[in-house]
């Protein structure tokens, strides 16, 4: 028996390194392959998205491979004019890039010298008088007659510097490391069009292969979950859309009020940054203040521009979120926080936007399957815990 108990403790301390070996290989695989993992990540997320306009179509009798790329060709569009409506707003405003940078300097040499004075004045009041600098009488210049002619010093010897090796400065070190960095990124994001077509054209056969995977017993659940989890990704994005709409239209008529610069352009900026979890709210105010460097002087302009954006952002959040995103995730604070915690600092920026839909998705095959279904309900909300509990009595 003491043979068996031993046998029985080996083989579980054994599972629990090959467990943690398995992890730690997947943290290293999303972290050295995060362009590709990102990338496949997108044009799935997309694909998902999209996949209603391509059964539109398919009704229409369109063969799947022609309605994929109608689709595909479409949305491409929609882009295309997104960013060029962008990019209009973007050259007007580097036109108008002197005059922001004159106001700029001219507001940051007005806090420096309110800054001295205050200085001054705190130093004056905590600094007893006879602790500080006398000031000296101004000292009377001596003629130019009584001056001691001084000798001009002797040249310095010549040196010849030999330079063997030129090493690359750190500044062309991070030019160079960024270029690359762009490369990579519009290079995988190159591929994004074409894995969302061929996602889409070839969706049938992906899925019968997917499926023949699985046992006949686990083969109408792993559909379920697949399917669960196409419906959570896309109602995560549609509502994110459409709160963004919501929280851009409502930051636009505030901005016109104050008669911003680029109000459209500011509004859906600020409006699309609040989305982003934790830092939403003070990127969301960096677009307004900027735009009204150029019409307003003293503080109490931004601090009221501030306070309406914080407001509009707050209350989009906390009234309109849970009802139209929040109940499509199910997951509770503490798994948000942990996840935007662990996808940032896998994926960086990147990883805060894509942390909740790929925490979700994992959620809902941990649901499905029996031996991590308590874990799901772990990063569960509290309606999940009370359904389960009912359940249980």
């Amino acid at each position: 028996m003491q043979l068996i108990a031993v046998s029985e403790e080996k083989s579980k301390l054994q599972g629990i390194g090959v467990f943690l070996t398995g992890m730690a290989a997947a943290v290293a695989l999303l972290y050295f392959g995060r362009a590709f993992c990102i990338t496949l990540i997108v044009s799935i997320i997309l694909a998902f998205l999209l996949e209603p306009f391509v059964g539109l179509f398919m009704r229409a009798r369109l063969p799947r491979g022609i309605a994929a790329l109608l689709v595909c060709v479409l949305a491409l569009i929609v882009v295309y004019l997104t960013a060029f409506a962008l990019f209009t707003q973007l050259a007007s405003f580097t036109d108008d890039l002197p005059e922001y940078s004159e106001r700029l300097n001219a507001i940051v040499d007005r806090i420096g010298v309110q800054l001295d004075r205050a200085e001054a004045n705190a130093y004056k009041l905590l600094v007893p008088k006879r602790f500080q600098p006398q000031e000296r009488p101004p000292e009377t210049p001596v003629p130019v007659a009584k001056r001691k002619r001084k000798e001009p010093p002797p040249p310095a010897p010549t040196v010849t510097e030999v330079r063997i090796h030129q090493e690359r400065s750190p500044l062309t070190q991070y030019l160079a490391n960024y270029a690359s960095s762009v490369y990579n990124t519009l290079l995988m994001m190159s591929f994004v069009p074409f894995l969302v077509y061929f996602m889409l054209s070839w969706r049938d056969h992906i899925s019968r292969s997917f499926l023949s995977t699985y046992e006949d017993s686990e083969r109408l659940r792993a559909d379920r979950n697949w399917r669960a989890i196409a419906d959570m990704a896309r109602a995560y994005v549609v509502g994110n859309v459409i709160l963004g709409i919501i929280i851009s239209v409502v930051s636009c008529a505030v901005f016109w009020t104050w008669h911003l610069p680029y109000w459209v352009l500011v509004g859906f900026l600020s409006g699309f940054l609040s989305l982003i979890p934790y830092v939403g709210l003070p990127l969301a105010l960096i677009p307004p203040v900027v735009s009204a460097l150029m019409i307003y002087d003293g503080v109490t302009p931004y601090l009221i521009i501030c306070a309406q954006a914080a407001a509009i952002h707050l209350l989009a959040l906390n009234l309109l979120y849970p009802a139209v995103v929040g109940a499509r995730v199910h997951l509770n604070p503490l798994t948000v926080t942990v996840a935007l915690m662990f996808w940032g600092s896998v994926w960086g920026g990147i990883g805060l936007v894509l942390a909740i839909p790929v925490t979700a998705a994992l959620k809902v095959y941990m649901d499905s399957t029996d031996s991590l279904q308590g874990l799901g309900r772990l990063l569960g909300d509290r309606s999940e815990v009370q359904a389960f509990a009912a359940a249980k009595r």
